[in-house]
């Protein structure tokens, strides 16, 4: 492919075609953004009075590298290029404020990667945010970030999972807000002075997903004795196969919060409710990407299979380990998940070995995503309290509550003259504890989970070879 050459700010030439992070300005943006970085409170602003706070000319300076920086790289993303002027405004702004809380709506306004989804482009993206599961804190970041939009998932969203807003994403580089947990990029996560009515895109990091899915996985696999078929064996090793499955997986999930009968609000914004209510909400979008996948396998689409085996794994052996155990709500759907096929025969633990009926999993699997689906059904003729002890019956069939849980004892326990969102007070921090079998499974993956902080596609590769 021939690269389209073009002038950059100090008159050199530059290829459009280039990986952004082997430009030298990049690691320029980068460095004067980690400089910047510990000086901003939770907040995002710059207290010149605290201790240890820099000079305001040392503040300057970094942010004018980081200016130049973006005006450099700029001319190798030309689709970008009406927002990075309004990134470029936004950061002297910001200056002329005397560094006070960010506001970077305008050029959050102007990014906008769903409109255009190529396959392999590159993004530069500079924001004040926090990222979740990361930092919660809106310190500046930088990203730099490839498109994953193959022809045949254009197709799919095109004919049969329309998602308009999606965008499958892989790193290229990231500050240090991205070495955590965090694989995703949301625009609500940015700081800004209203919020817009509506957004036009949001990306999940699906290279993260799958590194850190391969090995979490492989180590449950090891360590529980799961006698795999070949061709989830062969996927387990192949980094590109697994980013396929997730990003179909996440295209799915994603505009499920939007699909089917919903007795709330998508997403649930704006809504307090106990966390199983989240936990359910989130399982439900996982097993409706399940059931499409068994639909689509029985078509003969090669990533079906990849995509169901996915969703139990990720879902069985990391989420229920994952996080503190404070209202955990995806760890608390991955042991339902488990303790369901559990109950119905597809996953036995004996002789201290994990057996799976692989010929079943997929129709009890879909069994539970019908029970989900049915209570929400029922959910849309229910008070919300009524509401929610219905799911709270459907989560405690097969998972024990905490002991000391006044919402197991039934609403004699509760002072139901309170408003619902008054009675998630007397949720407990842990209100389904983990099972002895996640407890004896956590201390032999602990390690293994930890080290997947931050984790890219080239570490898992890099450990492989």
């Amino acid at each position: 492919m021939t690269e389209i050459l073009v002038q950059d700010v100090a008159g050199g030439a530059v290829a459009t075609g280039t990986r952004v992070i082997d430009h030298p300005a990049w690691t320029e943006l980068k460095n004067a953004v980690e400089e910047i970085r510990v000086w901003q409170s939770a907040d995002g602003s710059v207290d010149f009075g605290a201790e240890g706070a820099p000079a305001r000319a040392d503040a300057d300076a970094a942010l004018a590298r980081v200016v130049a920086a973006v005006e450099a790289l700029s001319p190798l993303l030309p689709h970008g290029a009406a927002y990075h002027r309004a990134l470029v405004a936004d950061l002297r702004k910001w200056a002329d404020s005397g560094y006070a809380v960010p506001d970077f709506l305008d050029s959050l306004m102007e990014f906008h990667p769903a409109a255009e989804r190529v396959d392999g482009r590159q993004h530069l993206v500079v924001f004040p945010m926090y990222t979740q599961n990361g930092n919660p804190d809106r310190n500046l970041e930088a990203v730099v970030l490839r498109m994953v939009w193959p022809e045949w998932l254009s197709e799919l969203e095109a004919t049969r999972y329309d998602n308009p807003l999606f965008c499958g994403i892989t790193f290229e580089d990231f500050t240090s807000g991205y070495d955590t947990n965090s694989a995703v990029l949301f625009p609500e996560t940015v700081a800004v002075r209203e919020v817009p009515e509506r957004f036009t895109w949001g990306g999940i990091f699906c290279d993260r997903e799958a590194a850190r899915f391969r090995r979490v996985t492989e180590a449950a696999v090891d360590v529980l004795g799961v006698d795999l078929p070949q061709d989830i064996r062969e996927m387990l090793g192949d980094q590109q196969r697994c980013q396929q499955a997730f990003v179909l997986w996440d295209m799915i999930h994603d505009r499920t919060h939007s699909h089917g009968d919903l007795p709330f609000d998508p997403f649930m914004i704006k809504q307090r409710q106990p966390f199983w209510m989240y936990g359910l909400e989130e399982l439900r979008c996982d097993l409706t990407a399940f059931k499409e996948a068994v639909r689509l396998e029985a078509e003969g689409n090669p990533h079906g299979r990849d995509v169901q085996y996915a969703v139990l794994f990720d879902r069985m052996f990391r989420f229920p380990l994952t996080g503190d155990r404070v209202r955990n709500y995806d760890g608390l759907g991955g042991q339902l998940l488990f303790a369901y096929l559990h109950k119905h025969d597809v996953v036995r633990w004996t002789d201290n070995t994990l057996h799976i009926d692989w010929d079943r999993a997929p129709q009890v699997t879909n069994q539970l995503c019908g029970e989900i689906e049915q209570l929400y059904r029922d959910g849309i003729d229910r008070p919300k309290l009524v509401h929610w002890f219905a799911a709270y019956d459907l989560v405690s069939a097969y998972l024990a509550p905490h002991p000391g849980s006044r919402w197991a004892k039934g609403p004699d326990a509760l002072d139901v003259s309170q408003p619902p969102r008054k009675l998630v007070d007397d949720v407990l921090p842990d209100e389904f504890p983990l099972s002895m079998f996640f407890e004896a499974l956590a201390k032999k993956l602990k390690s293994v989970i930890a080290s997947t902080k931050g984790i890219t596609a080239a570490d898992v590769e890099k450990a492989a070879a």
